[in-house]
């Protein structure tokens, strides 16, 4: 095994600059102790076949209740203090923070409801909303695209299919940025206590009261008697509310920036409209929506190429890091509509790959589509280098994307 070196010190360049940082860190070695921006000691992978690997691993556990543990104890060796965490079980204890056998059991109720054919009969209403933003853009002439369109199209989707009325969908935005961006713990547990509050209230409203929705299907769904406890149903809300929207937000937000950098691969995107379906894939590949994906950690040493990551460590894999990786994909920082599709790891790998990709893909493919067939002329506006990205290692999005359309 080769010799591991200290930990490198990483900045805010991993938000916004990824890019040119997974680029150097692979130079080095595609898996490599970091220290970041938070200060937390991890594990940071950045190659492709190693991070396939490890998403794939079993060796690797996502098990919630040790890495609050892990976590608390860190914390406290350095001379720190995690806190009280507040959202407890009623926001972090689904199934993308479990192991199987809880991680099977949960993944499996949750695809009785949310099934290929619940997806395929939102295209009409995806449609539907998306040329009402659309036309609300119409004759304005210059627009934020995220705030505008990219952001209220999929939470518009997502709060109807979860059955979450449109009255009360305000807040959500402030609540998800808050708790996916880093900022101050107290904001942080603030913006928990409301999401579990309102959630736990609103899974209740569906048990008293079902309505044809998929969180009253998620309430009352069973296997062989088998049904989501309350706890697991307002963690599985929380789960699907947030993942449902933010993906596909910056999906949207990070594919229209791709192509306004790229002009040639946008007017070849114009025309041939029949090659949305693989340049979504590329979109995918080439800016994804995920930085890294969520927290690992090794429940026994890992092998790894030639490094071994020891057991209780945390592992922070990134899928923009791998996506980019020149040993998997020729030319890797290059946009090309045309490339053959598959392969990029946007969605993850393995038993947690994300249950809600079919439902980004088509929402993507409809918003860009029709939103390059309202508008002959879709420039930025301003700057590109002042485009700032949102400072989460999660997500990968931009803060704003100020156009001009015509």
């Amino acid at each position: 095994m080769r010799v591991v070196d200290e930990p490198i010190s990483l900045d805010e360049d991993i938000m916004q600059d990824p890019h040119a940082l997974y680029r150097k860190l692979r130079e080095d070695g595609p898996v490599r102790p970091a220290i970041m921006p938070h200060g937390q000691r991890v594990w940071l992978v950045s190659g492709y076949t190693e991070a396939k690997a490890l998403l794939a691993d079993p060796r690797l556990s996502k098990d919630a209740n040790r890495i609050q543990e892990l976590f608390q104890a860190r914390i406290t060796a350095i001379g720190g203090d995690a806190g009280p965490d507040p959202s407890g079980a009623l926001l972090r204890y689904h199934m993308l923070n479990s192991d199987p056998p809880d991680h099977t059991r949960l993944r499996k109720l949750v695809n009785k409801a949310f099934t290929a054919r619940t997806v395929a009969r939102m295209r009409s209403r995806i449609e539907e909303i998306t040329d009402e933003l659309l036309d609300a853009l119409s004759g304005q002439g210059r627009a934020d695209l995220l705030d505008a369109f990219a952001y209220p199209l999929p939470i518009t989707v997502i709060c109807e299919l979860l059955g979450i009325p449109e009255s009360e969908r305000g807040e959500f935005r402030e609540w998800s940025n808050t708790l996916l961006n880093s900022g101050p713990q107290e904001d942080f547990h603030g913006a928990a206590r409301s999401m579990a509050k309102y959630l736990t209230d609103l899974v209740e409203a569906k048990r008293a009261a079902p309505t044809q929705d998929l969180l009253s299907d998620l309430v009352h769904v069973s296997d062989e008697g088998d049904q989501l406890s309350h706890e697991e149903l307002v963690a599985m809300a929380f789960l699907l509310l947030v993942a449902g929207h933010e993906t596909t937000v910056n999906l949207i937000g990070n594919s229209v920036l791709a192509l306004l950098r790229h002009p040639d691969q946008l007017a070849a995107l114009r025309a041939d409209p029949s090659l949305l379906p693989g340049a979504v894939e590329e979109f995918l590949r080439f800016e994804g929506p995920i930085n890294i994906a969520t927290l690992r950690f090794t429940a026994e040493p890992v092998a790894i190429g030639e490094v071994e990551i020891p057991a209780n460590e945390f592992v922070m894999v990134s899928l923009v890091g791998a996506n980019r990786d020149g040993d998997r994909f020729d030319d890797p920082d290059r946009l090309d509509v045309t490339r053959p599709a598959g392969g990029h790891l946007a969605f993850g790998h393995g038993i947690h790959y994300c249950v809600g990709a079919p439902l980004a893909r088509l929402e993507a493919e409809v918003a860009l589509g029709r939103l390059l067939d309202r508008f002959p002329v879709i420039e930025l506006d301003g700057d590109p280098d002042e485009l700032r990205w949102r400072e989460s290692t999660l997500v990968h999005g931009l803060n704003t994307l100020p156009v001009v359309l015509g």
